[in-house]
């Protein structure tokens, strides 16, 4: 496709970003109406938003429209999933400044598409605003299937501590990137474009997980969400944590402790989430801690080998 989205049009954008879509069988009503409708079995809907702004979540320079597509829908998705839920629908809000190559647009849209695929939902409707610089806002929509949602408050002492997904990945291949390089590629396609683990949020919360949320902002400050909510405290032990060689090795090269990506390094959108001891868990949960009584007089608090976690990171908006 050749020219801008200035030259196309809002409504000619409109037509070309849609007509890239499928439906699937939650979907009665896809894009071209008002609005759209999204069958809910369970009489209920999970539903999540997350906004992303070039320069601060992701970068042109860093990554091609398609993996900003994947990656937007996969940190929402990720949110279904960490529910308990069985994701089903995306709508997009879409900013994009007019002199924006059109086929960046809908490569974009083929990455939303694409996600939506991997966890068996659809884009099924949204906005395009004109602005000065790219912003996508999305709302991702599931189903329960009659299932009660699992909180981060539902953590109790002698539960463990379990984690299935990628960890520290995205942040490294974050620290090769800023670094002006481009591989290990394993790494920078982790960052790029993440692989959150869908099915293991429905299939936990049918294993009778009490509390799960997924790793957007880094293991310990999500559990740190998790401990807060429930009232208990939460002690990791590092040696359970999976530190593959190679990312020993970028760690080595640039300095950093790949310990600190693992448990403060944020978007891989991994699933962690807090069992009864004598759960019987599928090869790809890893117990990495447990879960014990808040000490008194304190918040639930997050220790590693029980000690406090005080290394840099996890992440926080409005942060210095």
């Amino acid at each position: 496709m050749q020219g801008t989205v200035g030259e196309l049009g809002e409504f000619g954008l409109i037509r070309e970003l849609t007509a890239r879509l499928p439906r699937n069988r939650a979907v009665d009503l896809g894009p071209g109406d008002d609005a759209a409708v999204v069958r809910a079995p369970d009489g209920r809907v999970v539903a999540t938003t997350d906004v992303l702004l070039e320069g601060r979540h992701f970068r042109r320079d860093w990554s091609t429209a398609y993996d900003v597509g994947r990656k937007s829908a996969a940190q929402n998705l990720a949110d279904v999933a960490a529910m308990g839920a069985v994701p089903t629908a995306l709508l997009l809000g879409l900013v994009v400044p007019a002199d924006l190559p059109a086929t960046w647009a809908t490569e974009l849209m083929d990455g939303l598409r694409d996600e939506c695929r991997v966890a068996g939902a659809a884009v099924v409707g949204g906005d395009v605003v004109r602005g000065d610089t790219v912003m996508l806002a999305i709302t991702a929509l599931g189903d329960l299937q009659g299932r009660a949602p699992v909180t981060r408050s539902g953590a109790r002492p002698g539960d463990v501590v379990a984690v299935t997904g990628w960890l520290g990945w995205s942040a490294a291949g974050y620290t090769v990137l800023s670094r002006g390089f481009r591989s290990p590629r394993a790494f920078v396609e982790a960052h790029r474009r993440p692989e959150p683990p869908y099915h293991a949020g429905p299939a936990a919360a049918q294993l009778g997980a009490t509390a799960m949320i997924d790793v957007s902002d880094g293991l310990v400050a999500d559990l740190g969400h998790v401990a807060e909510a429930s009232g208990v405290d939460i002690d990791l032990h590092a040696a359970d944590l999976d530190v593959p060689a190679q990312m020993a090795d970028i760690g080595q090269a640039v300095g950093v402790d790949p310990l600190v990506w693992v448990l403060s390094g944020g978007e891989d959108h991994a699933i962690v989430a807090t069992f009864p001891p004598d759960t019987p868990l599928p090869a790809r949960w890893r117990v990495v801690g447990a879960v014990s009584a808040a000490r008194p007089g304190r918040t639930g608090a997050v220790t590693v080998d029980g000690a406090p976690w005080d290394r840099a990171g996890g992440w926080d908006h409005f942060s210095a």
